[in-house]
């Protein structure tokens, strides 16, 4: 069963884990590189005038990207205000010339900066309730030719939780997302993989998601018994030499706005 995306809550549990979010979210860290790395494939000379980051978060992907490339204007998009402080922390090891942070469900801005050069986005997209209206509108922001970079999670992201629980995101598949993004732009690379995380014991993997704020899907309590009866079925359902296990599903795309 899939959910309905409440921003609100969503912003909520990630404003709460926004400092712990960056020593517990090693799959994003992970990604965070891979996707840097693809982008200097695409564009060898490094040199961008002008970025647009959707979901900036703690700064993983901006502390990456600016290790790698040259950004003249960076504008930064987050759900957290708090994102800011972040943001300008990284920005006194990795200095651009102008930067501007720019708050709020990417989804619902009313302005957006015009001709940029690229646009990435990291673990971010899966939380977007209108995929296709999402890569219409970045098209229209992007210069022709300009770049759309951006990792998200598959289907089988984090399926353990959500066989239990009984609901979760609604994930796209690698073929439908270069199908969606295909009507305005040109496929670059894309790629898809799987990582099972192990941990001790499934209250281990309930921390982990909720320093990672990733729990922001549905906004209910836990009971003892509903809690006691997730930690039996989770431990008799997904166990491993090392305790349980966790899958996580990235995927990678990287595009080109289609030239008139």
């Amino acid at each position: 069963m899939h959910q309905i995306i409440d921003k609100h809550l969503v912003c909520e549990r990630f404003r709460k884990t926004l400092r712990s979010y960056g020593s517990h979210a090693v799959v994003q860290k992970a990604m965070a590189v891979a996707l840097s790395e693809m982008i200097c494939l695409a564009e060898p000379d490094r040199k961008f005038n002008s970025v647009l980051e959707i979901g900036s978060g703690s700064g993983a992907l901006m502390a990456e990207l600016l290790s790698r490339c040259t950004v003249k204007t960076y504008y930064a998009n987050d759900l957290v205000e708090e994102s800011r402080s972040c943001l300008h922390e990284v920005l006194e090891r990795f200095p651009v010339e102008e930067f501007h942070f720019l708050a709020g469900d990417i989804e619902s801005r009313a302005v957006l900066p015009l001709e940029l050069d690229l646009v990435v986005s990291n673990a971010t997209l899966q939380w977007l309730d209108d995929i296709d209206g999402f890569f219409s509108r970045i098209a229209d922001h992007l210069r022709p030719g300009g770049m759309l970079a951006f990792t998200t999670f598959g289907i089988s992201n984090m399926q353990e939780i959500s066989s239990i629980a009984g609901a979760g995101l609604r994930y796209h598949t690698l073929g439908e997302l270069e199908i969606i993004a295909g009507r305005y732009f040109d496929l670059t690379a894309s790629r898809e993989e799987a990582y099972r995380m192990e941990f001790s014991s499934p209250e281990a993997v309930l921390h982990h998601i909720r320093k990672t704020g990733v729990n922001g899907l549905v906004r209910r309590s836990w009971t003892k018994s509903r809690y006691l009866d997730f930690v039996d079925r989770y431990r008799r359902s997904f166990s491993c030499e090392n305790g349980v296990y966790l899958t996580y599903h990235p995927v990678y795309c990287c595009l080109n706005k289609k030239k008139p």
